[in-house]
């Protein structure tokens, strides 16, 4: 049974920093890419980052200079930094693997930037 399991959300004030983990099992970790999404309330879902197999990664605009993925694929691992938060950034963040044209979702952690 494949599972993306999130962690690492919370209230944070901005200019703050927060680290997102996604543990992963049930599939072969490293030959998937691994991304972060996230749904901000009445908003779409969106793209944040991804990660490839290789550790190629790629940000949406918003986050570039301020968010870096990264991935360990012994432990099966994926991580978001998060530093220089704004209120903007608040949103159910979502662990995404991706092989071809399967995908599978985690649950998603809230992250809250606010005074």
């Amino acid at each position: 049974q494949v599972q993306l399991a999130e962690s690492g959300g919370g209230l944070v004030q901005p200019g703050g920093s927060l680290r997102l983990s996604c543990a992963a099992s049930g599939i072969t970790f490293s030959y998937y890419v691994m991304g972060w999404y996230r749904q901000a309330p009445g908003k779409q879902r969106e793209l944040v980052a991804v990660i490839t197999s290789g550790g190629s990664t790629n940000y949406v605009d918003s986050v570039k200079g301020r968010f870096t993925i990264s991935r360990d694929n012994a432990e099966k691992l994926v991580y978001l930094q998060m530093n220089s938060l704004k209120p903007e950034d608040t949103a159910v963040y979502y662990c995404n693997a991706q092989l071809g044209a399967v995908n599978y979702w985690g649950k998603g952690t809230l992250v809250t930037v606010s005074l």
